[in-house]
């Protein structure tokens, strides 16, 4: 369905412009409901026309930039981007709202210790710009347009982390800003080449409506893979995947709660979506040739990022190790190559939004109840004071450990039967099914030991001074979970369409 007004790009485009004005404002609370209903603008448009087509067709707006060197800047909604673009809307408007409460307290942490944080408007104005971002690149259909919006939303949540982080918050934003930077640099080096060099830079071309599937074969044969993998490696690092994920467990952990639940359950997520979207559209040869190596190092980030999370006492950093290891998911659901299992890798996606968007919401909560405790070891007997936080960590960890009734179920069996598929002798099928059930049994033991150890046990001193916290905090988390299990009970409206594009593409 090709609309006559571009919606979706508004839908992104003017929130961002809008906050520009947010400094201006005094009141936080007005901050907040202005943040909260500028992000549910972009949600309400995805939901609406996935509703309308029922993902069945694409959504494209009509072209807002056409140059004959940049190509066409247009943005489509399709059933491949609808997962991961409702996962982001739903995330980032929720987080708005509990952004108040939590911002409150670590204002007056900030003011305690002596600094002056940045204004409520600088924070909610970067928080939308970071956001609609987000949004923005999982709806674009060109690489530059990609790319920017990427850029972006890069610099917002540099700038979060440092104003308002915990620890040595300047460093660690400036380790994130590096390390993520030259990610997008490596992806933007391959990104010019090969666009100078095939003549366009659509991976989507609107005007067609079609996907340039192959478009990489256009260039001279020795440039092929060397600009593949300067792409590969430009997601890798945004990605976090193991041997460039080194900035995350920093980032993470340290950035302020709310844009940690940004961070880890969607923005590290959008390097997988764009493998299917812009790594296999455009090279898909090289891609099948990387396959298996690709599959090799998604089971080792998925077991490194195992055994590092149960290390972990501080839970931010045992919930950014957790990421780590829910990228590989991904990974191995994409290197299947298979509809089945790059559908599950985008439905993983969904589920660890909910998920991990939980897991970090509950750390804010102990946070802010718990007089900024952080420590796991320090906690234990927490759910008998706390039981309604006690239990949507439950879901969290649910979702990301794939037991019903939760989204995750659906994503790694999806996952799984992508594996069953990818073509390989019986031994490397035997090895790669060993090494993934220690990887699921891995996530299996870092969820509920940690789940065990905060809020059940011999009740801690912590526990003792314990209250569950009001609905400015839980009532966002509620409506978080009650769409991960909506999700779980309906599946089939992501799952069909997705199963169905996905064939289409891969042929």
């Amino acid at each position: 369905m090709k609309l006559e007004v571009p919606i979706m790009f508004l839908s992104v485009v003017l929130p961002i412009l809008i906050s520009l004005f947010f400094p201006m404002i005094k009141s936080k609370r007005l901050l907040m409901v202005l943040s909260t209903l500028l992000l549910l603008i972009p949600l309400a448009v995805v939901s609406w026309l996935s509703f309308i087509t029922g993902l069945r067709g694409p959504a494209l707006d009509p072209v807002v930039l056409s140059n004959p060197t940049l190509g066409n800047f247009s943005m489509l909604l399709d059933a491949v981007s609808a997962p991961v673009a409702i996962s982001i809307g739903l995330v980032t408007s929720m987080i708005s709202i509990y952004s108040l409460r939590y911002m409150e307290h670590r204002f007056e942490e900030m003011e305690r210790e002596g600094h002056r944080p940045a204004s409520w408007g600088v924070y909610f104005m970067l928080y939308v710009m970071f956001s609609a971002a987000m949004m923005g690149t999982v709806l674009s259909t060109n690489l530059v347009e990609f790319y920017l919006f990427l850029e972006v939303s890069l610099l917002p949540s540099f700038l979060l982390i440092a104003f308002y982080g915990y620890g040595r918050r300047e460093r660690i934003a400036l380790l994130y800003l590096i390390w993520t930077h030259v990610g997008a640099l490596a992806f933007l080096v391959g990104v010019l080449l090969l666009g100078l060099n095939a003549g366009t830079f659509d991976f989507y071309n609107p005007i067609r409506e079609a996907a340039n599937l192959g478009l990489g074969e256009l260039l001279p044969e020795a440039m092929r893979l060397p600009i593949f993998l300067a792409i590969l490696i430009g997601l890798f690092v945004k990605m976090a995947v193991f041997g460039v994920h080194i900035w995350l467990p920093y980032a993470h952990a340290e950035a302020p709660t709310p844009v940690s639940a940004l961070l880890s359950p969607n923005l590290i997520g959008i390097a997988g979506y764009a493998l299917i979207r812009i790594a296999y559209v455009l090279f898909p040869s090289e891609f099948e040739v990387a396959a298996s190596y690709l599959l090799g190092l998604a089971l080792l980030t998925i077991i490194y990022g195992g055994l590092m999370a149960l290390a972990q006492d501080d839970f931010k950093r045992f919930l950014a190790y957790s990421s780590v290891s829910q990228m590989g998911y991904l990974l191995m659901g994409i290197a299947s190559i298979t509809s089945l299992g790059m559908a599950g890798a985008l439905l993983h996606y969904a589920a660890h939004a909910v998920g991990k968007a939980l897991l970090f919401a509950t750390a804010g909560v102990l946070i802010t109840q718990l007089h900024g405790l952080r420590s796991i070891g320090r906690m234990g007997g927490l759910a008998s004071r706390m039981p309604l936080t006690a239990a949507l960590a439950l879901i969290g960890f649910m979702h990301i450990t794939g037991v019903p009734p939760s989204l995750g179920l659906w994503s790694e069996i999806l996952i799984i039967a992508g594996v069953a598929d990818f073509s390989m002798r019986i031994g490397q099928f035997l090895t790669v099914i060993a090494l993934l059930l220690v990887g699921i049994g891995l996530s299996t033991a870092y969820s509920f030991v940690t789940m065990r150890r905060i809020f059940f046990g011999k009740e801690s001193e912590a526990a003792e001074h314990a209250s569950e916290a009001g609905y400015d905090l839980l009532g966002p988390m509620i409506l978080i979970a009650a769409m991960g299990l909506l999700l779980f009970l309906l599946p089939q409206l992501l799952i069909d369409p997705m199963v169905s594009s996905l064939r289409m593409l891969l042929g």
